[in-house]
């Protein structure tokens, strides 16, 4: 058992702890009793929120991404639920998308993927979902709540198991989609004069080049590290890591493909090259995700996190005729409130996308999926070569800042939310007064302020999770991070519950 309180556990809407042997000083937190027991607390939570849509017992699929440890974590979870009644569909190397679709068509009440995303090799979690989608952080705080305190006792009659190749159909799914969409004259394979690079990272997703790609008649020569490996040898699973995306617009160019297309490990988030290995990532991504979600959709809103350019605001506002509403960082937040916009305040509201590379569809149950995405992006290439145009002309009018800069700085104190609150309000007085700078009016969270004379802004903000306040400052003038960065030292000099020093250190500083 745990020392601390299950709690700890506790990441967001998500469950993640250690999970492996291998790195000095970490521990092992998600232990075999561990993990049964929160799969029984599971149980527990599903038995108080709702009731089984077939028969009287729930049913819920299991999958997991190719972490070391999420073979012992997958037979520990199922214990658990086994133990309290439920039916488990095991559906073995899955993509966190994927098991929730498994509540929408094939009659699951619940699904649990077994992944901590692009985190070390050591680490994993849990990701939960009923019909309504992704639980939210307190839903998991009582799920452990649940896993530490509730007595195991077995049910009357315990669950089943079944093997379930869930992720077979779900590529049928894809399949389908593309098929349809695109309408090509070889109907079955629409994908015939392509070639596009998959890079799974060693994660989940390989089963994108070779079971959706590939029998659409893609040439998928290029594709890379499709082969499932916890360890991740080749570089971290995660779009937006430097040496990733380097990898696939390198492999991108080396095989002349048309197109390359990332993922992060459980495929909830994906990237993309275009044919000349220029990244479409972060703004870039939204961009061209707003120009597809925009499509029958005209005036719609975008929602993105709070760290999007001036630029794209600009693009998706005047070129594209919708609106760019800038809410708080963090998936789950950018993903709630385009729920919110649309169902409460009858907003049109296609897309919700986090400059990670989250991005959530209306269409698509606001589920943030990778290959999804990547399904979409490919569509509209096919469509374009049809036109003799390519992906990026649909982008080429998004303005990408000159400058571009983001500093951790850790909130040194332990109560680190109520002292990094107090930095911004005092930070956004400083700037109210400020003649050379405008505070955002339509900014969610932190404090975001342009210098026009730069044509630049800074956001300083609390991190979603960690004792840290991130910040980011773009200029579309040479030199513009600087000027900005200058006026922000002597504020941040008067705090010592700050640790300042990445700023201080700034070689653009």
């Amino acid at each position: 058992m745990l020392e601390l309180t299950y709690q700890v556990l506790k990441s967001g809407s998500d469950i993640r702890g250690i999970a492996a042997e291998g790195v000095p000083g970490q521990t092992v937190q998600l232990t075999d009793e561990v993990a049964e027991n929160i799969g029984y607390g599971f149980a527990c939570w599903l038995e108080e929120r709702t009731s089984p849509s077939h028969g009287t017992s729930f049913t819920v699929a299991v999958g997991h991404d190719s972490r070391i440890s999420a073979d012992r974590l997958t037979a520990a979870l199922i214990r658990g639920l086994t133990l309290a009644g439920v039916n488990v569909k095991s559906c073995g190397l899955s993509s966190t998308p994927a098991m929730f679709m498994t509540t929408v068509n094939f009659e699951c009440d619940a699904a649990v993927e077994i992944t901590a995303s692009h985190h070390p090799f050591n680490r994993n979690g849990f990701k939960f979902f009923t019909k309504q989608g992704g639980i939210e952080g307190s839903d998991v705080a009582d799920i452990l709540t649940f896993a530490e305190n509730t007595p195991k006792e077995p049910a009357p009659v315990p669950g089943t198991v079944s093997e379930t190749p869930y992720m077979n159909h779900y590529a049928e799914q894809l399949r389908n989609m593309i098929c349809e969409a695109v309408n090509a004259d070889d109907y079955a394979r629409p994908l015939r004069d392509f070639r596009i690079a998959v890079d799974a990272g060693n994660g989940a997703g390989g089963f994108y080049a070779t079971k959706v790609l590939e029998p659409l008649g893609a040439d998928i020569t290029g594709s890379q590290f499709l082969e499932p490996d916890g360890m991740f040898p080749n570089h971290v699973p995660n779009p937006e890591d430097k040496s990733a995306m380097e990898a696939i617009s390198e492999s991108v160019k080396r095989n002349s493909c048309d197109l390359g297309i990332i993922f992060d490990t459980d495929v909830d988030r994906s990237a993309c090259v275009d044919e000349e290995g220029r990244e479409i990532n972060r703004n870039a991504l939204i961009a061209l995700a707003s120009v597809i979600a925009l499509e029958g959709n005209e005036g719609g809103t975008i929602v993105t996190d709070s760290v999007t350019s001036s630029g794209l605001k600009t693009f998706i506002e005047e070129e594209l005729g919708g609106v760019h509403c800038r809410f708080k960082r963090g998936y789950r937040n950018v993903i709630n409130e385009a729920k919110r916009l649309n169902l409460e305040e009858h907003t049109n509201a296609p897309l919700a996308i986090e400059t990670s590379g989250h991005a959530a569809m209306r269409e698509n149950y606001y589920l943030d999926d990778g290959a999804y995405l990547a399904t979409k992006i490919i569509i509209k290439a096919a469509q374009l070569k049809r036109e003799g145009r390519t992906l990026g002309d649909l982008i080429a009018n998004l303005q990408e800042p000159v400058e571009e800069a983001e500093y951790l700085m850790k909130i040194l104190p332990d109560n680190f939310r109520e002292v990094g609150l107090s930095v911004i309000e005092e930070l956004t007085a400083m700037m109210q007064e400020a003649d050379d700078y405008v505070v955002a009016p339509d900014n969610a969270e932190g404090v975001r302020a342009s210098k026009p004379e730069v044509d630049g802004w800074f956001l300083l903000r609390l991190s979603v999770h960690d004792p840290v306040m991130p910040l980011n400052i773009e200029s579309n003038t040479p030199g513009g991070v600087h000027k900005i960065l200058r006026d922000l030292r002597e504020f941040f000099r008067m705090y010592d519950v700050l640790d300042s020093q990445c700023i201080e250190e700034s070689e653009i500083g």
